[in-house]
């Protein structure tokens, strides 16, 4: 949980904060599948979080078209990545490009994956979408 600044460097590998590196190896090792669901941000998923989450997608019907347009996204956005010695990991370039996965970041924990935002959408997305009290109640409703 939580979130640290990081950086990608020129060949677009970014260095995972020591504070995520120790949870994700010890936890799950070093593989991991890096995509995207919306392309404004990178998602990181440890290969058994990932595994798991590929899962249930496989168990919708194959006519579904939310699977469809889903699995399209996963795999556009996504590839296979191992965690150098150095805690680096290799941002696909598409990702790179289309959500400005660049120079600065910011990783975000969210219980069994990482979610890395470029800093300067992080900070816009905050201003412009505040937590409304509409918000508040419905999380109230599930007693946060």
């Amino acid at each position: 949980m939580g979130h640290a600044p990081a950086k990608v460097d020129e060949k677009g590998r970014l260095k995972v904060p020591s504070v995520f590196r120790a949870v994700l190896d010890d936890r799950y090792g070093p593989d991991c599948y890096i995509t995207s669901m919306d392309g404004e941000k990178a998602i990181i998923y440890p290969l058994p979080v990932w595994q798991e989450l590929m899962g249930r997608i496989s168990r919708m019907p194959s006519t579904s078209q939310a699977r469809v347009k889903l699995a399209e996204r996963l795999a556009y956005f996504g590839h296979l990545a191992s965690m150098d010695a150095q805690g680096r990991l290799l941002v696909p370039a598409v990702l790179r490009n289309v959500a400005g996965i660049t120079d600065e970041v910011v990783v975000l924990g969210s219980n069994d994956h990482l979610v890395v935002w470029n800093e300067s959408k992080m900070q816009k997305r905050l201003e412009e979408n505040p937590i409304s009290a509409e918000d508040w109640k419905e999380l109230e409703l599930h007693g946060v």
